[in-house]
């Protein structure tokens, strides 16, 4: 892979707020046109006012909410304007006039998408290409625009804040070189996901015929012996580490396994497959009190493949005492309580844009790492509860692909080769999964090297030596 260069927006502020502004007035102006014109015909109506409008405000969404992690989102409504303009073109008088715009508005388009997806190293050619025209316009044809009435200017003061609004974002945003194996994100890819382009074709077809993860889901009871396990959790314990258990040990066995085998920790939305590369995304419902009363909410953790079992264990557990200790509502607390206050026939209108945006890939990333049902894993812990495991169903909203429940210890006299008898320690464990990220013979490869590091947990006290990355 080539050094390519990312650009980004290092912060909302300055230049950017300004870009923003100049786009909001660019639309207003244009609206404030529209509703002076006492009759429209339907073609200007759709790509004078609806084009234009429908531009701007892509352009203000993709600046706050993508502007950091996938600025080239940004040539979206930049080639929507170009249409707006081009469609303009037609209606000049003078043919040489309607060529030469139609030239320089294509070039508009190619520029800043060859720029801002990262195949030009220099943002400075997109200075002139939108300053020059403005200065043209400004100079040149507005002044013999000179004693139009008020309303014949909108048009023209709506597209000077849009050249000037590029103008600034040009001037806001910075290089980010990314070398060699990087990631780069581009067209096609998710905030919380770097599209798979390279599936065999079973696997990309796939999702078009299993449409919802609930009828893409398969059910592995399986059960892990955790003899080792226990004499590894009572040495860490007795080092401190207060209320380390069998869970951290599987999420950190499962965290390991992502390393290996990073095909566990894709997700299918949009009926496309997507990677998460070194963001491991946990969820789990607890309670703040082991009480019947006592209300549910949902931790979410942010791990690294190359997370090592204390890692695990102190990150999963900082959350914990946090959701715990605090009294006031948590993030998803506070979400949750907001919906709540949507009548039901609106929420149900709301849920469906919400699942409409997330098929597109439309949710901020700020909601997408609150929601629960976006993840990685959601793991339960019956054992707490004193009960064996259940299979507990994948979400179709969301894309959480692994839903992991395991139940309370339970001890066995097993009877050796020799005719020996020995007790053993296992844990019921029940794996829900999407088949659609990955085959089966992928899932027991990967669940027989989850069996290895909890037989020998004290590998995970070391970083895993490499951290395969997901190649297609």
């Amino acid at each position: 892979m080539k050094q390519r260069t990312v650009y980004w927006l290092p912060s909302i502020r300055g230049m950017v707020l300004l870009s923003a502004l100049l786009m909001a007035c660019s639309g207003l102006i244009r609206a404030a046109w529209a509703a002076g014109e006492p009759a429209l015909a339907a073609d200007v109506f759709i790509f004078q006012v609806l084009l234009p409008l429908w531009a701007n405000l892509c352009f203000i969404w993709i600046l706050f909410l993508d502007g950091r992690e996938r600025l080239y989102r940004s040539a979206i409504p930049v080639w929507l304007g170009c249409v707006f303009f081009a469609v303009k073109a037609f209606y000049f008088v003078s043919i040489l006039h309607t060529v030469l715009c139609l030239l320089l508005y294509a070039l508009v388009a190619v520029l800043y998408t060859a720029t801002v997806v990262g195949f030009i190293r220099t943002q400075a050619f997109l200075w002139p290409l939108f300053g020059l025209p403005m200065l043209y316009h400004i100079f040149v044809e507005d002044r013999l625009k000179i004693g139009w009435t008020l309303h014949e200017w909108l048009p023209e003061l709506s597209v000077l804040c849009c050249m000037a609004a590029l103008l600034c974002l040009s001037l806001a945003m910075r290089r980010r070189p990314v070398e060699e194996g990087g990631l780069i994100r581009r067209f096609g890819d998710r905030n919380d996901g770097r599209r798979l382009r390279t599936l065999s074709p079973i696997f990309a077809v796939s999702p078009f015929i299993m449409k919802t993860r609930n009828t893409s889901q398969n059910f592995i009871a399986d059960q892990l012996e955790i003899s080792a396990a226990d004499r590894y959790i009572a040495e860490k314990r007795r080092a401190g580490w207060k209320g380390f258990g069998i869970l951290h040990v599987i999420l950190a066995a499962y965290v390991r396994a992502c390393a290996r085998y990073p095909g566990l920790n894709r997700f299918i939305a949009g009926q496309r497959a997507y990677s998460r590369d070194r963001v491991i995304e946990v969820n789990m419902t607890i309670k703040k009190e082991m009480s019947t009363a006592s209300p549910d909410t949902v931790i979410k953790v942010t791990f690294d493949p190359a997370d090592t079992a204390e890692a695990v264990f102190r990150r999963f557990d900082e959350k914990v005492q946090e959701v715990k200790n605090t009294p006031l509502d948590s993030s998803f607390d506070k979400l949750a309580g907001a919906l709540n206050l949507v009548p039901g026939l609106l929420l149900r209108g709301l849920v469906a844009l919400l699942q409409a945006g997330d098929y597109f890939g439309l949710l901020p990333r700020w909601l997408t790492r609150l929601s629960p049902f976006h993840g990685s894993l959601f793991i339960t812990s019956m054992a707490s509860l004193g009960i064996p495991p259940i299979h507990h169903h994948l979400y179709d909203f969301g894309n959480v692909p692994v839903f992991c429940s395991f139940g309370k210890k339970r001890r066995v006299y097993e009877t050796r080769r020799d005719g020996s008898v020995v007790l053993r320690k296992y844990v019921d464990c029940n794996f829900v999964t999407d088949e659609r990220i990955v085959d089966g013979y992928y899932y027991a490869s990967a669940i027989r090297y989850i069996h290895g590091l909890i037989s020998d947990p004290w590998q995970l006290d070391r970083p895993p030596e490499t951290v395969n990355r997901d190649q297609l």
